[in-house]
């Protein structure tokens, strides 16, 4: 399966734009500014429901527009999809495949999974332990829709068990036991499906770190969860005194954490630039390799500036292992038109590419041909 065209109507910084993709590699190319990443993130919003990049759907509306909309043709052996994607400001926004409209956005979620790496994916080893819940959470949801689920279940309770404890009142007890109840068997889902992640992840990332960076360093992901020490509902009650004093939900999933190390030492104090770069495509091929392994076909993999992020070597390197007939379609994004060829060149895959300025779309090549 593959994303063969892709249609964006007030899009950020594209007006009205069509685009046919090759199922192997797609390039774009031009200056900073002029909108390449713009159309990962409209192939990010095809398969997530929402942007790599922001959260709120308004920022994806083109400046002096009220509304945008995104359709795309997915192929695969038996046929074809079609999906519409559609968002007006003070509105609710709309998702249909083939003409039907989801019930529930989380219904598309999975369908047609993708993979990003992006220059902001350093906010995975710098940020707090929201933007590594984040990670596992896009990741699970693309092939355990249980999860999703109940992630969504635990985050309504949680939310409302919350406004118990800031309120108080006569009844705040029995509330909260309610909702107590309602938290620990999604949480138990979510830890459970945490945990399995980690331990499947483990040896595909340090596979592909060691491809990538040609060292002998030891690499590590550990899965920090209060849920690990021992049953939920008793540390929620155990727990109350502190969560009044607090003034919110002080155990449970929501404080789950990824511990990324290197040689021992956290990846975020100890790792050089280089390390950490390597850290992190290692971590996004490996998600990869796994989401690919569990659904039995290969995701969109979006590769956003990572020539400028790495030297020639590393990202031959790069490329030759997502080119290796494993990776499907990849969508690649550049400044510089010249080694993009030169590299892909060197690789021997097959490509088309798009060379874009500030007036829009100026170039479409098919491996080397106008």
């Amino acid at each position: 399966m593959y994303l063969a065209k892709i249609e964006l109507t007030n899009f950020k910084n594209y007006e009205a734009v069509t685009l046919d993709f090759s199922p192997g590699f797609n390039c774009f190319v031009g200056n900073n500014g002029v909108g390449k990443t713009n159309i990962l993130d409209a192939i990010h919003y095809l398969s997530l429901t929402k942007s790599f990049f922001n959260n709120s759907d308004t920022l994806s509306i083109r400046h002096g527009e009220d509304y945008f909309i995104l359709k795309g043709i997915y192929m695969y052996e038996e046929g074809q999809d079609e999906l519409f994607c559609a968002f007006q400001k003070q509105k609710q926004k709309v998702f249909r495949l083939n003409g039907k409209e989801y019930p529930r956005m989380s219904d598309h979620v999975g369908r047609y999974p993708v993979v990003m790496l992006s220059p902001a994916d350093s906010i995975l080893i710098s940020g707090g332990s929201e933007e590594r819940r984040r990670f596992m959470n896009m990741m699970i949801s693309q092939y355990d829709p249980a999860y999703l689920d109940a992630h969504m279940r635990y985050n309504k309770a949680l939310m409302q068990r919350n406004s118990v404890i800031r309120e108080g009142g006569p009844d705040t007890g029995s509330m909260l036991e309610i909702y107590d109840e309602q938290m620990a068997p999604a949480a138990t889902v979510i830890h459970l499906a945490r945990q399995s992640l980690v331990e499947n992840l483990l040896p595909l990332f340090s596979s592909f770190y060691e491809k990538i960076s040609g060292s002998a360093e030891k690499v590590s992901i550990r899965y920090r969860s209060h849920l690990s020490s021992g049953d939920y509902l008793s540390q929620l009650a155990s727990s109350r005194g502190r969560d009044f004093a607090m003034q919110h939900t002080t155990t449970g999933i929501h404080r789950d954490d990824l511990i990324f190390e290197i040689d021992g030492h956290p990846a975020r104090t100890t790792a050089s630039q280089g390390q950490q770069k390597s850290f992190l495509v290692a971590l996004k091929l490996a998600k990869f390799g796994l989401i690919t392994r569990i659904n039995g076909f290969a995701p969109a993999l979006l590769l956003d500036d990572i020539f400028d992020k790495f030297d020639q070597n590393r990202v031959e390197e790069i490329i030759r292992l997502v080119g290796s007939g494993e990776f499907g379609q990849v969508f690649i994004t550049d400044t510089q038109q010249d080694r993009i060829h030169r590299i892909l060149d060197n690789t021997g895959v097959d490509f088309r590419l798009y060379r874009i300025g500030h007036m829009g779309i100026e170039e479409e090549i098919t491996n080397g041909k106008k």
